[in-house]
């Protein structure tokens, strides 16, 4: 483990030595790449997470962290070497974080990992020290950061982006002559890769994900598994996948009894796993895409077909999407006409995962306006917020309410698409992504009323006010300003920076007007 000091528990050591290796059959021979993603033990103290705290609120929702996971990213490397007892040199190099950028983190390990392999200790040592110079990963910034001799370019997404544009880090000619690497995302997968021998599938499957359904990838190897996986969780980007996911997962799993246990309907999860032995122990969950060899891009691989769950009973069945899940939405022959076209004139992979993806997001964006627009509409009105009482509650989310304004202001304005939208909907809205989504929303809305409370404080004439009240209640308005003031902080809510610095002056103000001996124990109160 390097730096010495991190501190890791025996069952996260566990975890990660079984996930950092392909399951012998997967037979990868010469150098793979992949990624893992583990939970958190409970109870282990958080300071590491507080510095990234900071950062967060400006990420776009997907790419928050989650407290409760880490992303595991895996250099492996095996080939022959008589010398060795087993014939083989084996050995991964594994970069643990709890940020998703997994485009950056596979980048900087290509960098790293084959030079460790012959280097050894002290070269990671080297590596790290460049790493701790990096600057913070601020979003929105364009980031230089220097990792043994290369300088890699990089910008995170903010959630003030435009969806589906990706603010191209460009090369600028002066400044940029010791720039060898310019990263265009730092966490997309070629996600028309993933989805090539499925994609006359892909709306069905983005349904599914959609919806929280239990869906498992059977693939050859880890590195197909797990980029499987984070595609089909990058489908319904910018809306955040809200259940667990496990890009690569072992039969030596802490949640594997959990996660495989006949005695209760599978959970909400999707799982990437390579071992023939899955085939039986998860034969009765719904939905199973198996999946062969990725091509090599710019190569179409048969389409697979739809087929019933029964079928899939031995390990060498082919590979098909098994479920008997029928979808909602009719499907979309244009994008499937779009993307045969593009593989006939050999257009790259890029840019087949660019139309794929805008598809994707059209359609993610055309099933979340109508819902927007319906919790915006939960909002209390403006006028109704009053500096003297507390600030208004949110409207209820009532389902039946929300489904009468899809007539008029649903998915059809935006899409062509055509099918039972409805029972899209209220399908939706029993999944943990709406739930996760809701909470969310809500969580932003009332913000924003603690926010318009604070600003109606503030334009109050509170000198005037305390002159029509007792000591008794002034001394109250002192301590909850200042509790407010606490908040804000806490929260982040979204207040102009004035409004606080007016806040400050008011509650000095008031204060001052009373007797000294109250003034002397006020202003220790909590720091104004």
């Amino acid at each position: 483990i390097y730096p010495q000091h991190s501190k890791l528990t025996d069952k996260e050591k566990t975890n990660i030595c079984y996930l950092s290796f392909p399951d012998s059959n997967s037979g990868c021979l010469g150098d793979t790449q992949f990624c893992f993603r583990f939970r958190q033990s409970s109870g282990r103290r958080v300071s590491l997470h507080c510095l990234l705290d900071q950062f967060d609120k400006d990420l776009p929702v997907y790419l928050k962290k989650d407290p409760a996971y880490f992303y595991g990213y895996v250099y492996f490397r095996q080939v022959r070497d008589k010398t060795l007892k087993r014939g083989y040199f084996q050995k991964s190099l594994v970069l643990i974080s709890k940020l998703p950028y997994i485009h950056f983190f596979h980048t900087v390990l290509k960098q790293i990992a084959p030079e460790y392999f012959e280097k050894s200790e002290p070269y990671l040592e080297a590596a790290c020290n460049d790493v701790d110079r990096w600057p913070a990963p601020v979003p929105g910034k364009t980031l230089y950061l220097p990792i043994m001799g290369v300088v890699m370019k990089v910008r995170i997404p903010t959630c003030h982006d435009k969806p589906g544009t990706t603010q191209i880090v460009q090369l600028t000619q002066q400044a940029d002559t010791n720039i060898s690497v310019i990263l265009p995302t730092v966490h997309e997968v070629d996600i028309f890769r993933c989805f090539c021998p499925v994609f006359l599938h892909s709306q069905m499957l983005w349904e599914l994900v959609l919806l929280g359904e239990p869906l498992v990838v059977m693939a050859p190897s880890p590195s197909e598994s797990s980029e499987t996986v984070l595609a089909l969780v990058n489908c319904i980007s910018p809306l955040k996948y809200f259940s667990d996911f496990r890009p690569y997962f072992t039969i030596h799993d802490s949640e594997f009894k959990e996660y495989t246990t006949r005695t209760q309907a599978p959970p909400s999860v999707i799982l990437g796993v390579t071992n023939p032995f899955f085939a039986k122990t998860l034969q009765h969950w719904p939905h199973i895409i198996r999946i062969g060899d990725l091509k090599p891009t710019g190569e179409i691989p048969k389409q697979v077909k739809v087929k019933k769950l029964k079928n899939l009973k031995t390990l060498d069945s082919k590979p098909g999407v098994y479920t008997s899940y029928k979808p909602y939405l009719n499907r979309d022959e244009e994008i499937i006409k779009q993307l045969q076209k593009g593989v006939q004139q050999k257009r790259p992979s890029e840019a087949q995962s660019v139309i794929l993806r805008r598809y994707f997001l059209e359609l993610t964006q055309s099933f979340i306006i109508p819902l927007e627009r319906y919790v915006a509409s939960l909002m209390p009105l403006q006028k109704s917020i009053s500096p003297w009482k507390s600030p208004p509650q949110l409207r209820q989310f009532l389902p039946e309410e929300f489904m009468k304004t899809l007539e008029k202001t649903g998915p059809q304005l935006t899409s062509r698409i055509k099918g039972d939208w409805i029972g899209l909907y209220r399908h939706f809205l029993k999944s943990p992504n709406f739930d996760g989504w809701f909470k969310t929303r809500r969580k932003e809305m009332t913000q924003k009323l603690e926010a318009l409370h604070l600003e109606a404080l503030c334009e109050e004439d509170l000198l005037l006010w305390i002159q029509k009240h007792t000591e008794v209640e002034t001394v109250d308005l002192v301590l909850k300003l200042k509790n407010k003031l606490l908040q804000a902080d806490r929260e982040h809510l979204p207040v102009k920076p004035d409004t606080m610095e007016k806040l400050r002056t008011h509650i000095d103000a008031i204060i001052l007007a009373l007797p000294e001996d109250l003034q002397g124990i006020l202003l220790k109160t909590g720091m104004t």
